[in-house]
């Protein structure tokens, strides 16, 4: 009887040890930030930024020369005919001033459309590394949102390196509280 306890505790334990979770944590922004296509992203989002302040630009023309039109007119027209011009500048204004609010939108969306084949090169060295090292979870690390991460589970560098972008070195420089400490002494 005593021996099938001890059986039945190995066994459980042996369980125990392999249902144990391996948590990891990675910062995609970091890496992204590091990776040498971000330079095309950034002209992407460049150029489609130049291209909504040209469509901008040309509608303020449009605008300023439908104000200046109504103002050199203004003597000639009849009250319908005046009416019509302001209400056609008032429509032309608040198009201008719609599209300069959708403009930040539509910044952030071509940059996300620009990103998205960065982020999925990021997900399969991810997973090959996950794969590799068995891990059960990921967390993203990037913003703030992850309050603690035990040194070995960031896998960052690991996703990294499967993509062939070099790490650099991280400055050290600060003093840690033991040598606080040492000093103090």
């Amino acid at each position: 009887m005593k021996k099938f306890s001890v059986l039945i505790t190995f066994l459980f334990l042996a369980i125990a040890a392999n249902a144990q979770t391996k948590i990891g944590t990675i910062d995609a922004e970091y890496i992204i930030s590091k990776m040498p296509e971000i330079n095309n992203v950034n002209d992407g989002v460049k150029a489609y930024n130049e291209s909504l302040q040209a469509d901008v630009e040309n509608a303020i023309q449009a605008y300023e020369g439908l104000i200046k039109n109504y103002q050199d007119s203004t003597a000639v027209f009849t009250e319908d005919v005046k009416k019509q011009r302001e209400n056609q500048i008032l429509g032309l204004e608040n198009e201008i001033k719609q599209f300069r609010q959708r403009s930040q939108v539509m910044m952030q969306m071509k940059r996300n459309e620009l990103t998205q084949p960065l982020y999925k090169k990021i997900d399969a060295a991810m997973q090959e590394v996950i794969n590799e090292e068995g891990y059960t979870q990921i967390f993203h690390a990037g913003g703030g949102a992850l309050a603690y991460s035990q040194q070995g589970s960031d896998i960052t560098e690991k996703v990294m390196e499967k993509l062939g972008i070099s790490i650099e070195e991280v400055n050290t420089t600060q003093p840690s509280a033991d040598s606080n400490n040492a000093n103090s002494n």
